[in-house]
């Protein structure tokens, strides 16, 4: 992978991690299309760890909030204390521990999946059908309580995104709509709930190179890494503000038929014999 394949590849991730698009899908067609080698252990630890930065455009925009803590009544003691002084990260950690578990008990899988543009390509298709009934499905006036009960819930929609193709931010938001939450209020926990769970996502990846023995190959191609991260960080920054305006306006219909349309357009390449690898 060289700097422009990097920096293409940046942009990607960074328009669409928040996106109810699938970023992981639009990085693999992505990929596909620049010819880069999706066996290589390099370009996995790449794909994920600019996932991370552009992440971190949420800690960015929202640092108030996500590093605030909460005044404790008098008369609160013990772990009550704890839980009501820190319920924002208690809660992401509880909606977090799904990914956790499952992500580790089905790695293999997973990474079977990934690489496989027939599997974005109908799930692309299918979630995109599934995005233009949300809005009615999930309509609500008003704001239910995030309660731990709820984040659980949220976090066990995570996991469906596990399937590349699917968009974690399509499954967390689905599934704070579905608890009670508004388009807004389940937009800004799904980016709230992203960081640790693509921080967990990251150093995964890191430990299996270590483990591998493959860690020098990060020294070695750490510029492309670094301008890669930085570009997906800056470029999901103006994503994110978009988005947000975009769906309390607008809902997801929109985004359902774009699904489709690429859904569509790809497994119409794919039956027809396409090598979607044009560049050698």
């Amino acid at each position: 992978m060289d700097i422009v394949q990097a920096i293409i590849i940046a942009v990607v991730e960074g328009l669409t991690e928040f996106l109810p698009v699938s970023s992981t899908g639009h990085m693999i067609i992505t990929e596909n299309l620049l010819g880069v080698d999706l066996n290589d252990p390099f370009v996995n630890a790449f794909t994920v760890i600019i996932q991370f930065g552009a992440i971190l455009s949420v800690v960015c925009l929202y640092w108030k909030r996500f590093f605030h803590i909460n005044e404790v009544p008098e008369g609160v003691t013990g772990i009550k204390r704890l839980l009501v002084r820190y319920d924002f990260y208690w809660k992401l950690l509880v909606a977090f521990i799904p990914a956790a578990v499952i992500g580790l008990l089905l790695s293999p899988v997973i990474d079977k999946l990934l690489g496989s543009v027939a599997v974005v390509a109908v799930m692309l298709l299918g979630v995109g059908v599934l995005l233009l009934f949300v809005d009615k499905w999930f309509a609500r006036d008003t704001d239910k309580p995030l309660t731990e009960k709820r984040a659980f819930k949220i976090g066990l929609y995570q996991c469906i995104a596990m399937i590349p193709g699917t968009s974690r931010s399509f499954a967390t938001i689905a599934g704070g709509m579905q608890q009670g939450l508004t388009r807004k209020t389940a937009a800004e926990f799904s980016f709230f709930l992203a960081v640790p769970t693509m921080l967990a996502a990251s150093c995964y990846e890191l430990l299996k190179l270590f483990m591998k023995g493959d860690a020098s190959m990060l020294a070695s191609h750490m510029t492309v890494l670094a301008v890669g991260f930085v570009v997906a960080f800056v470029v999901a920054l103006g994503a994110i503000k978009w988005f947000v305006g975009f769906l309390t306006k607008y809902g997801f219909r929109a985004f359902g038929w774009y699904r489709i349309v690429v859904g569509a357009l790809l497994l119409a390449l794919l039956l027809s014999g396409v090598d979607l690898s044009m560049v050698d």
